[in-house]
This record gives C-alpha cells, structure tokens and sequence, in this order.
C-alpha cells in the first residue's frame, strides 16, 4: 500500500501504538480499572503477575503525531508508539493505585491458577490481557525522530485516575 502512494507523490505514515490510555479512557483500561475496584481497596489475586505490557498516554501518542509532520524523515515509514516504561500487571496496578490514592492490594496468587480459573469461567480473553506479555520495541521512532516520551507513566496515571474519580 505504501509503494502505491508514493507513485503517486503522496507521503504516509503509519503509527502503531499500545494501548491507549488517558482521562475520559474508555475501551479495556476503564474496564480494567472498574472490574478492578482499585479505588475501593478490594484485594486481587495478582500480586504473582510478571508480564510486560507497553501502553501509549494518549498526550504522548499526540506529541509524536506532531512530530511527524514537520519530519521528512517520518515519510512512508512505520513507526511503533509506547510511553517506553513496559509494565507488569502487578507494576500497573501498584502505580495505578497510587495514582488513585489508595495502594493495590495485591494477592500473590499463581498465575496457573488464575489461568486456569479463567478457563474454568470462560473469561480465557480476559486473563490474556491481564496475564499475558506484549511489549512494543520503539527505539527506531526515538532514534529516527529523536523522540521520547514527554509525559511520565505516572503523570499520566494520575491524570488518568483523577479523571476516572470525577466521573464516579
């Protein structure tokens, strides 16, 4: 698809992110952080969770957007987009009860366990998002655009979670 815009003059980027999180999240974090009940201090069983999972705050997505278009190096390439900190479940969780002012309570259940509990419960997706690894190497955006990350994993949490209790 790139080579037929460029036959014809035309100059693509192509941006693939993580998951994007920010305040106002919808989608699988609000989700995550609802069926979590992280602000009301219910322990959960993932304290044992040692994956890595990349995610993007949408002010970085954003700032990265801009910075193409003034780079003429960025055109019809592809580029991969994180916050460049990858994160375990349990890392995620931490931080993200901290954000919220109240610590994750975290259970060091086996991640066996909970696999298995989740196939028991026809819940197999869930358990992929929340056990399962999927990290994003973005160093050919930083060195090709000299680019980096403007917003903090945990700025951009905070600002995240107090959204998140506004709406509450």
């Amino acid at each position: 698809m790139k080579d037929i815009f460029t036959q014809i003059g035309m100059e693509i980027v192509i941006i693939r992110s993580s998951l994007v999180y920010s305040a106002g999240v919808n989608g699988i974090f609000l989700s995550m952080m609802r069926c979590l009940c992280l602000h009301k201090g219910v322990p959960l069983p993932l304290d044992a969770v040692h994956n890595q999972r990349s995610l993007v705050a949408l002010d970085n997505l954003i700032d990265l957007i801009t910075i193409y278009i003034d780079r003429p190096a960025a055109a019809n390439q592809t580029f991969l987009v994180s916050d460049g900190e990858d994160l375990s479940t349990t890392e995620l969780l931490q931080r993200l009860g901290a954000a919220l002012g109240r610590p994750a309570r975290l259970l060091p259940v086996p991640v066996s366990w909970l696999r298995k509990a989740a196939s028991l419960l026809r819940k197999e997706d869930i358990a992929v998002r929340l056990l399962g690894s999927l990290q994003i190497d973005m160093r050919k955006t930083c060195e090709l655009l000299n680019w980096s990350p403007p917003v903090s994993v945990d700025e951009a949490l905070r600002k995240t979670a107090k959204s998140y209790l506004q709406a509450q």
